[in-house]
This record gives structure tokens, C-alpha cells and sequence, in this order.
């Protein structure tokens, strides 16, 4: 009982101890925010409410942009609570060793506007590491005249929790020559002395087998054992003596492996092979003897590898001297290392904004830089530039914090990538530096409007062009990226309301436009859109497209017996285009088909048709275009022996047809007499034939003398009923009644003069001159 009420008043103290250096360490962190976690707490878990901590609303989380700047992310923020929240494996252990106080400082970063603040976590120990022995078993000699109450130091256990969870103390179990005392070096550790309580008698017991316990102050505790093997020995009763009992050395750090630090000697006032003694290490740290060596027999003191003033600026070596009989004494060894100028600054980066509008005005942050250098002093003093001009500069914020920002407009179509170099130089006495580079691309802001590569166009197209035909090409350049660069063409404005486009959608004729002017525009497809508009003349050429047309004259026979030298009715023709490339050009006729091509001639450039001995069928005219068009006209010709024949003929004809005519008339009055009268009234009272003279008074005069028709004709009743100039019909209305022979009296006598007068009279006397 009485043990564990002491080691828990001493627990207490410690407690005490702990609560007194966390409030000094919290008053020598002054504008941070402090948390306490235990450790090895699973990811994710709420470390504290950061946003509320800093004076943040949530609502302004996703625009403040808050986030953990660290090299290591042991911790994230959520950005959505803006809880700090645990991001990876927190082992205590690894992360501080065994120091009793353990922090991890980090910065939280929040934009809009940019703030820094400082974080400070401390992880507290939990009992997770068991006290453990280097070795299973611990062998001692021990000679029969050693003198009760001589110590006998063991080796330690290690235990890498800190605190209450640490080794706290050694049990040996129950013997009748053995005690157990608990010693502690400079450095805090605790290691176990055995002590003998009784002279040892080899004759009676030459061996020993002990058991050592080592408990840790965790709840539930933890422990490790080890067995204690002791071999009685002859006496050799004068223990190995050092020339002091602490040595203490200083060190550059740039010293090289096999470096003789110290050479530490021991006597021994025993003679012989009791006197042999031999050094090694006692009770260090694992990385005491990863950087130095000791020589077992002369006790030099060497370096084993590059010592690191940023790693550890002190090394405490425990060393031991031991004679054959295993009686030892002890030393300790103080090395300072002094830190030299051998660490370049560090460039960190901790955030980037890219890629970049090139529309950022200058002033805009691009970067968050961080430097660092594990010197100390002078050597840790570190400022950072940017050697090269290339638009952009640092500004510092604090003692380690930069910002890259914009030193002027930027153009992206001049320059789209910038390799910036940011160098960082500490002030040593020898001063080192290092670089890194930052990749800042530029991001297209549509700044450019399109250009056509001329002012203005002009283009030839020939008329009756085909549909849909490309008749120019316009190109216009736009130097922007992606949509900002895609160019669009349209046709805002034109002479014909839009019934053109560079594509022409229809035929054109040059008869009936010659010029067009069009405004074509450029558009891109960025926001906001520009573009540019051009002029597009398009001037129509000549082509030949229309054929010939004959106006003059209209057919008409010919006498076959007019002269070779007599001239037919002239040809006319007829073609709209009088211009092709600007050259005049004339109608050009001949004869295209005939039966006979001797019969005419015909004017190549008059038209005029001349007879020629013999008559032909057709003639052509056809002009000098390119490709030549033509047309055709027919002049049918009736061949006579004489111009009288003719004339004749023509008259029996009109003869034939009037003789014709009268017959169907009688007979239309035979089948009336036999009918109803009224049903044949088709001549009312208001008509009447009323005939001029046709035939010009150009004739010769001829008697004849007709002869008496004895026929007997059926009479005719109203027949010509209403016309008041035959004497048929009364002016009242009353028909009288005539008979058959009455009218062929008058009717048969007058056609029968018309047609002997036909047959004997000239037909020119008959005819006007001009009636063809």
C-alpha cells in the first residue's frame, strides 16, 4: 500500500507539473488558436468547430475558401461546418518522440480577403506502447567477496509513451539476496540498480535467476519482464575508476564520419586480468549509437555518420568500464553540436491560383509562398525575389510569407505560359539558396475581334451561274482560344434584301443586275461576342445566253419569176446581249437550211434575202457570241407560172365556197317552207346586214350577158325578214309571201355573173394592188 500511495502523490506532482508548462506554453503562443486530442484518433473525427473559433459564419465558408496550409495534412477542414477535422494517422510517438509536451502548429489560410491564421494542437499521450527490454536476459557475475549493499546497474526498458503513460517503475520479485533501486540520469530517464543484500557464497549457490518487472502509469498499466541470471564469481573487489565522471564536448556539425570526438580512460587498481577493462555504451538512445562509435578497448569516441544540427542539437553517451570480474563504474559524455550554415532555405508553395484570366489587373494574387530553413540564427534568416522581369512581384506578410502577384496587364496572345522562378537566399556567412519554379498559365478572355485580311473585296462572277455555287472566299482571323476564336460568317446587308450570300442561291442574269454590294460580317462565339463587318462587290459578266429572234417580215408568197437581182422582204433579227468582254459584236445571218442553197442569197450583216435564180425553203441568222447562238425562221414560197394563174386560182377557190354556201342556203329554205314559219323567224325586225365597200376602186370594167334560169325554185319566206334593205320583208313587219321562182330569179343570176365574171375578167382588175 504503501508504494502505490507514493506513486500516486507523485503522479499528482506531475499532473501539476503538466497543467504549469501548458499554461506557459499557451502564453508563449499568443494570437493562436489551441486544441487538445488525444492521440491515434480515428480520421475524420472533430478536432474542434474551427469557423466559430476564428469568428467565421458558415454561409461565408465556400467564398472565405478555408483550408489547412501544412507539409503534413494531419489535419482538414470541412468546408461546408468549417469543423477541424483529424486527416490522417496521429501517432504522438512518431510525430514528437519522447518529449513531454507534444504540439503540431499549422497555419489555416482564408481568402477573400487573405488571411493566415496560426493553429496549435496538442496530442495528448495515450497509453499505447507496452515498457519493453533490450534483452530477454540479463547475465552478471558477481564475486563471492563482493560487499552487501553493492549496486549493480541493468539495462532499462524502453517505453515510448510520455507522462503518466510512461515507464514509471521496477519490480523484482521476492529473493533473499537481491534488492531492487530505481535510479534516474540527467535526461529524465529511469533505469534499474540491483543491489546486494547479503554476501554470496559460491560453495553454497554459484547462480542466481532473478526476475525484473517493468510497469508503465497507464490505466490499466503495462509491463514487460526480463530474467535477471547472476553467476557467483572469485573475488575481485577494485571496480574500473574513471579520470571524471562527466566529459563534455563541442562539435561543428559538418564534421565527417570517423571524426575522434573524445577518448575517455578508466584504471582499475586490481592487477593481472583483473585489470583488463573494456568500455561500451550504457543506458542511450537508439540514435546515440547511429551517430557514434566506441572504441571496447581504447574508449575513443568516434563519429559513426554526419551529425544533423537540425536533427539534434545534443547527444548525452552513458559509457561503461568493466573488469573480467564485471565490476564497472560509469561516465557521461555531453556533446554539443554547433550548427553551421549547411541547410539551403526552402521554397514552399502552398497554393496556386491557375490558370489565370488575362484580364487580371495587375495587383492580383497568383500565389501563397512559405519559406523555411532549418538553421538557426543568422542562418535561418531568409528572404526571397524573383531575379528575371517577367511581370510579376513578392510581396511579403509576414516574417515566412509571400505573395506572387501581377505586376501589369497581361496579354495572353502575346505570351500564354510564364515559367517564374522565385529564388530564396538566407544570410549566412556563406549565403545558400535554392529556387522553384511556378508554371502560371493563362486563360483566353475574349479580347480580339475578328479581321478579315483585306478592307474590302471585289470579285468577278459570270451571269446564269449555277445555284449554290461558291462564287469568293472571305477569311477572317480571330487570335482568341476555343469559342472566343470560332468564327462565324453571315451577310448583313446587300442591295438585293438577302437574296444573295457568298454561296449565290439563285441564278443571275446580267440583263437584269450588273453590280451588287454586300456587307459580310465575322462574328466569334465568345461572351461578349465581337466581330467585324467587310464589303463584297460583286460585279456580273456577260454571257452568251440569249438566242436570236426573227421580227421581219411576215411570210408571204413570192412570184417565181422576180429577178436574181430583186430583193426579198429583209430578215430581222433580234439579241438582247449587245456586250461580252467589253467588245462589240455584230449579228451575223446566213442560210441554215434549204432544199436548194442556190436559190437565195442573204445579207451577212444586213438580213436582206436575195432571190437567187432558184428558190429555197429556209433561211437562219445567227450572231458572233461565244458559244454562237442562232435562230431559224421558215419562208414557204408558192411557186406560180404567172402572177394572173395565181390570182385565178385563188378565185376559183372563193368561187367553189360561195357555190357551196348557196346550196346549203336552199336547202335550209326548202325544209323551213315545209315547217312552221315561226319556228324559222331567226332574223328579227332590229338586224340588218350592213356591208361596206371592201374593194378599192382600182378596177376595169367588163359586160356580160346572162342567161334566164328556167328552174323552178321553191318560194322563201323570211328568209332576210327584218333587214329593211331587201324587199322581202315590209317595214311593219308583214312578210309577203315570195315564191320559189322569185328568188331564184334574183339569187341564181348574180352568183352565176360573179363566177364568169371571175373566169374572163382580169383578177387584177377584180382585186386591189396590195390585196396580198
Amino acid at each position: 500500500m504503501r508504494p502505490r500511495a507514493e506513486m500516486s502523490s507523485w503522479a499528482l506532482r506531475l499532473r501539476v507539473m503538466l497543467t504549469f508548462l501548458l499554461s506557459l506554453c499557451c502564453r508563449a503562443l499568443p494570437d493562436q488558436i489551441r486544441y487538445s486530442i488525444p492521440e491515434e484518433l480515428a480520421k475524420n473525427s472533430v478536432v474542434g468547430d474551427l469557423a466559430k473559433d476564428l469568428g467565421l459564419r458558415v454561409q461565408d465558408l465556400p467564398a472565405r475558401k478555408l483550408r489547412v496550409s501544412a507539409e503534413k495534412e494531419y489535419f482538414t477542414v470541412n468546408p461546408d461546418s468549417g469543423d477541424l477535422l483529424v486527416g490522417d494517422r496521429i501517432d504522438r510517438e512518431q510525430i514528437c518522440g519522447r518529449q513531454l509536451l507534444c504540439i503540431v502548429h499549422f497555419d489555416v489560410v482564408a481568402e477573400n480577403p487573405l488571411n493566415i491564421f496560426h493553429v496549435a494542437v496538442i496530442v495528448q499521450d495515450i497509453n499505447d506502447n507496452t515498457p519493453l527490454f533490450k534483452q530477454n536476459k540479463i547475465a552478471l557475475k558477481i564475486g563471492e567477496s563482493t560487499k552487501p549493499g553493492k549496486t549493480f546497474p541493468l539495462d532499462p526498458a524502453q517505453d515510448s509513451d510520455a507522462g503518466l503513460n510512461s515507464l514509471q517503475r521496477y519490480h523484482l520479485h521476492d529473493n533473499e539476496y537481491f534488492d531492487l533501486a530505481e535510479k534516474q540520469t540527467s535526461n529524465g530517464h529511469k533505469y534499474p540498480e540491483l543491489i546486494l543484500k547479503h554476501f554470496l557464497d559460491r560453495e553454497e549457490l554459484n547462480f542466481h535467476q532473478l526476475v525484473l518487472t517493468a510497469v508503465d502509469g497507464g490505466d490499466p498499466p503495462r509491463s514487460s519482464t526480463t530474467q535477471i541470471q547472476i553467476q557467483v564469481t572469485d573475488a575481485n573487489d577494485n571496480p574500473p575508476v574513471f579520470s571524471q565522471d562527466v566529459y563534455r564536448v563541442t562539435l561543428p556539425e559538418v564534421v565527417p564520419p570517423g571524426f575522434s570526438v573524445l577518448q575517455v580512460t578508466a584504471t582499475d587498481q586490481d592487477e593481472g586480468t583483473n585489470a583488463d577493462i573494456t568500455y561500451s555504451f550504457h543506458t542511450v538512445d537508439e540514435h546515440v549509437e547511429q551517430f557514434f562509435n566506441l572504441d571496447k578497448i581504447t574508449g575513443e569516441i568516434t563519429t559513426k555518420d554526419n551529425l544533423d544540427f537540425e536533427i539534434a542539437n545534443s547527444y548525452t553517451l552513458n559509457i561503461e568500464a568493466k573488469d573480467p570480474g564485471d565490476l564497472a563504474s560509469h561516465c557521461s559524455v555531453q556533446v554539443e553540436i554547433l550548427d553551421e550554415n549547411d541547410c539551403a532555405p526552402e521554397v514552399i508553395v502552398t497554393s496556386v491560383f491557375t490558370p489565370l484570366p488575362e484580364d487580371s489587373p495587375p495587383g492580383t494574387v497568383i500565389a501563397l509562398i512559405k519559406t523555411r530553413d532549418r538553421d538557426s540564427g543568422e542562418n535561418a534568416d531568409v528572404y526571397c525575389q524573383i531575379l528575371e522581369n517577367t511581370g510579376f512581384m513578392l510581396k511579403s506578410f509576414s516574417k515566412i510569407y509571400y505573395k506572387l502577384v501581377t505586376d501589369r496587364a497581361l496579354d495572353r496572345e502575346e505570351i500564354s505560359e510564364y515559367n517564374v522562378t522565385i529564388t530564396a537566399t538566407d544570410r549566412g556567412k556563406v549565403p545558400l539558396s535554392s529556387s522553384t519554379s511556378i508554371i502560371l498559365h493563362i486563360s483566353d478572355v475574349n479580347d480580339n475581334a475578328p479581321v478579315f485580311h483585306q478592307t474590302s473585296y471585289m470579285i468577278r462572277v459570270a451571269e446564269n451561274n449555277l445555284p449554290g455555287v461558291s462564287i469568293a472566299q472571305v477569311t477572317a482571323w480571330d487570335s482568341d482560344l476555343g469559342p472566343n476564336g470560332q468564327v462565324s460568317y453571315s451577310i448583313v446587308g446587300s442591295d438585293l434584301h438577302r437574296e444573295w450570300s457568298v454561296f449565290v442561291q439563285r441564278a443571275v442574269y446580267r440583263e437584269q443586275l450588273r453590280a451588287l454590294q454586300l456587307i459580310l460580317q465575322a462574328r466569334d462565339q465568345g461572351s461578349p461576342t465581337l466581330s467585324a463587318n467587310v464589303s463584297l462587290r460583286v460585279l456580273v459578266g456577260d454571257r452568251n445566253d440569249n438566242a436570236l429572234r426573227v421580227l421581219y417580215p411576215a411570210l408571204g408568197p413570192m412570184a417565181q419569176r422576180s429577178s436574181t437581182r430583186c430583193r426579198a422582204p429583209r430578215s430581222r433579227a433580234t439579241w438582247s446581249p449587245r456586250w461580252w468582254r467589253w467588245t462589240l459584236t455584230w449579228d451575223t445571218m446566213l442560210v441554215l437550211q434549204a432544199r436548194d442553197p442556190g436559190l437565195f442569197s442573204l445579207g451577212l450583216r444586213t438580213g436582206e434575202v436575195r432571190t437567187a435564180p432558184t428558190l429555197g425553203d429556209k433561211d437562219a441568222v445567227r450572231h458572233g457570241g461565244e458559244p454562237p447562238l442562232s435562230a431559224t425562221a421558215t419562208l414557204h414560197l408558192i411557186v406560180a407560172d404567172n402572177l394572173q394563174e395565181f390570182y385565178l386560182v385563188v378565185a376559183l377557190a372563193l368561187v367553189s365556197v360561195l357555190f357551196l354556201l348557196a346550196v346549203i342556203l336552199a336547202i335550209a329554205l326548202r325544209l323551213r317552207h315545209s315547217s312552221s314559219p315561226t319556228a324559222w323567224s331567226c332574223f328579227q325586225s332590229g338586224l340588218s346586214s350592213k356591208s361596206g365597200s371592201r374593194i378599192h376602186p382600182n378596177y376595169t370594167r367588163t359586160e356580160f350577158n346572162f342567161l334566164n334560169v328556167t328552174l323552178e325554185v321553191a318560194p322563201l319566206q323570211d328568209l332576210l325578214c327584218g333587214d329593211p334593205s331587201v324587199v322581202a320583208c315590209l317595214n311593219n313587219g308583214d312578210p309577203r309571201l315570195v315564191d320559189d321562182a322569185s328568188f331564184s330569179s334574183h339569187v341564181f343570176p348574180i352568183l352565176l355573173e360573179f363566177c364568169l365574171l371571175s373566169f374572163i375578167a382580169p383578177p387584177s382588175s377584180l382585186l386591189p394592188n396590195d390585196f396580198f
